[in-house]
């Protein structure tokens, strides 16, 4: 991305949820790329909910005179989203812009700095009441939309079923 006359921009990619404030850890990380890294070009994005959506901060980029632009998926684990939802959502979306580079980065997957991560958590939590004292905000607060799950369960006999078919 080095390239005389290139402009670089990053792109965080989040799965996106229907709570509003839910993104708000990874706007902190993009604000950390821009004042500690100094990335001029950071945007963050959602696959799905609320938005801004991939399309969107692709196209804003792009306006911005973004010449490549990698896209770093927000997620720990590879799953069917990193094999085959971004790529494919991509590839759509590069069709659009011929003379852009579009390079699918690593996601965050696991780091050495995840277990200390995860132990600061763990003392941090120490304190958290036990979860039945936890009120719930109402269901209706954050509505599925039509045609969509909020959570598709399975049995470990059936996931081995999947993986034979």
């Amino acid at each position: 991305m080095n390239e005389l006359n290139s402009k670089s921009a990053i792109i965080l990619l989040g799965h996106g949820s229907r709570v509003p404030e839910a993104g708000k850890h990874m706007e902190q990380v993009a604000i950390g790329l821009r004042t500690k890294y100094v990335h001029e070009l950071v945007e963050i994005c959602y696959m799905s909910r609320l938005g801004p959506h991939f399309p969107e901060a692709l196209k804003k980029c792009v306006a911005l005179g973004a010449t490549d632009v990698l896209v770093i998926p927000y997620f720990l684990h590879e799953g069917l989203h990193m094999k085959l939802d971004i790529p494919e959502m991509m590839q759509d979306e590069a069709e659009k812009y011929p003379t852009v580079k579009l390079v699918l980065g690593r996601h965050l997957g696991f780091d050495d700095s995840l277990v200390d991560l995860v132990e600061k958590r763990i003392g941090e939590s120490r304190s958290i009441p036990d979860i039945k004292e936890t009120i719930l905000p109402p269901k209706d607060k954050y509505p599925v939309p039509p045609g969509q799950c909020v959570f598709v369960p399975m049995l470990p006999e059936e996931a081995e079923k999947v993986h034979k078919d």
